[in-house]
């Protein structure tokens, strides 16, 4: 069974560019790289690949140095003729192999005419131990778990898909997305997670998969670690970051006794891992967006399904019509970041949260969104009348006057004012639509421009 990944378009794209570079995919472990690579190998007539964890796969790159017995040694293993026949190489794990790494920049200069993919999950630690990284010779995208675009293509539902790109969306389709998003937000994106749900449609069989994946990610400690301390603290934070507020304290996380410094060096391992990010705020209002390394981060998990299973939540999930309601906000907030940053190949992208921290005058917004020369405040809430506090701060010191709201009601879009009377323009987006950020935000900057 093939699940489609929007990412398989833009390998097309690449295969199809005279200039192309060797291609790294990068990403957390099990969110399907070395599947999607293998789905992209039938668009070639030859195929090879080469997994690194293995020991003779990682000895061809050990033991040849020159660039032509390499390519050699990897087509007369696979028995694979070296012709003019579009082939595709595989170099999967390539963290594994810091000479592998290195020999990418003398691939594409030596061997243009073929196609070399290689995929890493621990990509960043290898990079220690290469003295010489391709920077500038080779092309860097991020996969990320699956989208909600990408969970109803597996659910056979390119109906609903094709209603998703209408901006802005049409209300009469409003319930029925509701109800198929609330089942994604439950289960998240995993891909083996997707791939059992599309098969049987319940939730039943789904808590083993989400355990092992979860064991699977504190079993991969020992490469995080340099040390058994190290390795300690790395496991005390995957137990308890599921539980850790809003915004994080790195002193003392988790009722630990360990200190800043231990915490801060332990969740940046993780963040290279890409098992849980830190994220920083920032102040700006206006373009570029900095954000503010000394103030305190929040935690964004891989997926929002393993972070409901770590919680326990899923059971309680069931059946709710405002997600908003469940864990005070933050599973919904947590679920719109993943949208957002799933929507970008870039492995230099995070979502960014606003704040202003003044004596008396507080304010966070959840997220803001950057199209062009604007940053949109971005807040998500259960309804039409909660407060929007944060945002009114964020709009009366912003030159641009325009927001979004994310929530469960349908789309509207109104003129209003922050409690001051600064008029401002509200675009109220279902939670479903997170998908498609880039292309409200230039409609809604489009509305305000008339």
């Amino acid at each position: 069974m093939i699940l489609y990944r929007k990412l398989y378009a833009h390998l097309l794209e690449w295969k199809n560019n005279r200039n192309r570079k060797p291609l790294i995919i990068r990403g957390a472990r099990q969110v399907g790289k070395s599947t999607l690579v293998n789905d992209f190998a039938r668009e070639f007539r030859f195929f090879i690949s080469v997994n690194l964890e293995k020991r003779e796969d990682r000895q061809v790159f050990d033991t040849l140095h020159e660039t032509r017995d390499i390519i050699n040694a990897l087509f007369l293993r696979a028995g694979v003729p070296l012709t003019d026949q579009p082939t595709l190489i595989f170099l999967d794990e390539i963290q594994e192999s810091p000479e592998a790494v290195s020999r990418l920049r003398y691939f594409h200069e030596e061997y243009p005419e073929l196609y070399f993919i290689a995929a890493g999950s621990l990509l960043e630690f290898a990079l220690k131990r290469i003295p010489s990284f391709p920077v500038g010779r080779v092309e860097q995208v991020v996969l990320h778990p699956f989208d909600f675009d990408e969970f109803l293509l597996a659910m056979n539902r390119k109906d609903i898909l094709d209603e998703l790109d209408n901006v802005p969306f049409n209300n009469y389709a409003h319930d029925s997305v509701l109800k198929l998003f609330h089942d994604y937000a439950i289960i998240g994106g995993m891909p083996e997670v997707i791939k059992q749900y599309s098969k049987e449609r319940n939730f039943i069989n789904l808590g083993s998969i989400y355990s092992n994946l979860w064991q699977s990610y504190r079993d991969d400690i020992e490469k995080y670690g340099f040390n058994e301390t190290e390795r300690k603290i790395l496991r005390h934070i995957i137990d308890t970051a599921p539980y850790e507020s809003n915004r994080i304290t790195m002193a003392g996380f988790g009722n630990s006794q360990y200190r800043s410094r231990e915490i801060g060096e332990a969740l940046r391992a993780l963040d290279l891992a890409r098992i849980i990010q830190l994220i920083y705020p920032t102040t700006n209002l206006e373009p570029p967006v900095i954000t503010d390394l000394k103030r305190k981060p929040r935690l964004q998990f891989l997926d929002t399904g393993l972070l409901n299973h770590a919680l326990g939540i899923q059971s309680e999930l069931l059946g709710l019509m405002d997600l908003n309601s469940i864990y005070k906000g933050r599973l919904i907030q947590h679920l719109a970041a993943q949208q957002f940053q799933a929507q970008t190949t870039s492995p230099l992208y995070k979502t960014v949260f606003w704040v202003r921290e003044k004596a008396n005058s507080n304010a966070e917004v959840d997220l803001v969104y950057q199209s062009g020369k604007y940053i949109i405040p971005v807040e998500v809430k259960s309804g039409a009348k909660g407060s929007l506090r944060s945002l009114h701060q964020f709009v009366e010191r912003s030159e641009n006057k325009i927001a979004i709201r994310l929530l469960a009601n349908r789309f509207s879009l109104e003129k209003t004012k922050t409690p001051s009377g600064t008029p401002y323009l509200l675009m109220n987006m279902p939670y479903f639509t997170s998908t498609r950020i880039q292309k409200y935000a230039e409609w809604l900057i489009k509305q305000s421009e008339r």
